[in-house]
């Protein structure tokens, strides 16, 4: 009788005890990804290649860590931008950079 009650306090020990160690590992990976958010000053610092458009540079399913420099952009860098209304991130290497020249008002 006595080892049926000690099996029966310590199955809600133990669930308990998973519980928190669940919640543990979800805020530990929580907490590293917005310090990688904060080092990196990106929102998302970890992306994931989907396509095959960046081989043989990139694989699909290649992590990408990402870090936000500067804002400006040399050829044969590679970018990682969002597209208004889509969630993924697109991944691609500069190959062209287009200059307007702001036109000047002579009256």
């Amino acid at each position: 009788m006595l080892a049926d009650l000690k099996s029966a306090l310590a199955s809600p020990r133990q669930s308990l005890q998973q519980v928190l160690n669940f919640a543990l590992v979800l805020s530990t990976a929580f907490m590293l990804w917005k310090s990688l958010s904060v080092i990196s000053n990106s929102p998302s610092p970890i992306v994931v290649v989907l396509s095959g458009s960046m081989e043989p540079a990139f694989q699909r399913g290649d992590l990408l860590f990402l870090w936000n420099r500067d804002a400006g952009t040399e050829v044969g860098e590679i970018v990682v931008y969002n597209v208004k209304g889509k969630d993924i991130p697109i991944v691609h290497r500069v190959v062209r950079k287009h200059v307007t020249v702001p036109v000047r008002d002579e009256r």
